[in-house]
């Protein structure tokens, strides 16, 4: 569960500090070996930004067939669970992506 930061980007290796960060090119020297639970911290960041980012791809699912039950139109009790599907799963995509930004913000997203 190492981790290496590069100081000058933020670039993080996972194993071993490379020789030149693939970011920035930065040498090895300016790699800092992160403290367990930073590291910990990255993990648990990244299995819940993926959650997000899962989610994300199943709400734009919902909007893309919520916009297509709109367009058939059949009757307005469908018409209306059709809008509301999609208004709420608009909503929940942006709400994910703020959570999202959120953590890069505050480096948990490694």
């Amino acid at each position: 569960m190492t981790k290496y930061k590069c100081t000058v980007c933020g670039y993080i290796s996972d194993d071993e500090a490379p020789e030149l960060c693939p970011k920035c090119g930065a040498p090895k020297e300016k790699f800092e070996n992160l403290p367990e639970d930073a590291a910990k911290l990255i993990d648990r960041a990244r299995y819940t930004n993926q959650l997000h980012m899962d989610m994300i791809a199943i709400m734009e699912e919902v909007v893309d067939i919520a916009t297509e039950g709109i367009e058939d139109n059949l009757d307005p009790a469908c018409l209306s669970v059709f809008q509301k599907a999609k208004k709420s799963a608009i909503e929940f995509v942006q709400m994910s992506r703020a959570e999202i930004q959120g953590h890069v913000g505050k480096g948990k997203w490694g």
